[in-house]
């Protein structure tokens, strides 16, 4: 299949490419299951076959994933209000928010920094950024930061392993892999903690 990929994106404009890989850098924060990283890394592979660079690539992917931050940043601040503080989400108490807001007052950009290096939770990251109300000018500067550094090291992976069509599968069923055990896993513990509190309520109460 990939190979099949790779195989057409070597006939077709540069300029869909470029636009292909922009769009997929920008909806990795909006839709977390997107498989955007391996297709960076296959447009990557492109460099050198193509008229494609190496330094566009990475500048164009990295500022579209610090808008699809932003975008999400702005989702938190103008709908978490009305979603989570309003208690509209049964299972994340008052005091899960206050925690997380205390988290990001502390460590918010550090975060937005570490985002792109911890799979699974860059739409998270965005949205408490946005529900906590970091700064927006330094919120992008850092997501862009974080970007700009994921997207050197993969754009290298993919110019590095080229056409090697069953290292790029392999990199995506691991992709896979860790996007749903991060994620059942935090659900897990979300869940757990929810679960325990009503116990200890009910115990308390009664």
């Amino acid at each position: 299949m990939l190979e099949t990929v790779i195989s057409y994106l070597n006939t077709v404009d540069p300029v869909w490419i470029y636009v292909i890989l922009f769009f997929f850098a920008f909806i990795e924060n909006i839709f977390p299951p997107s498989p955007s990283d391996v297709v960076v890394i296959v447009g990557a592979s492109l460099i050198g076959s193509t008229v494609m660079s190496f330094a566009p690539v990475v500048i164009l992917t990295s500022v579209a994933s610090a808008l699809g931050f932003m975008l999400m940043y702005l989702v938190g601040k103008y709908l978490g209000e009305h979603i989570l503080r309003r208690g509209r989400i049964k299972f994340i108490s008052p005091e899960m928010i206050w925690k997380s807001d205390r988290w990001f007052s502390r460590y918010g950009y550090a975060l937005i920094i570490a985002n792109r290096f911890l799979p699974g939770t860059r739409s998270v990251i965005s949205f408490f950024s946005g529900l906590t109300e970091l700064r927006p000018a330094r919120t992008f500067i850092c997501a862009a930061v974080s970007a700009f550094l994921w997207n050197i090291l993969i754009i290298y992976f993919g110019i590095t392993i080229g056409n090697n069509v069953a290292l790029i599968d392999q990199y995506l069923s691991t992709y896979r892999y860790i996007i749903l055990a991060s994620t059942g896993v935090a659900l897990c513990i979300v869940i757990f903690r929810h679960l325990s509190r009503r116990r200890k309520n009910t115990r308390s109460s009664g």
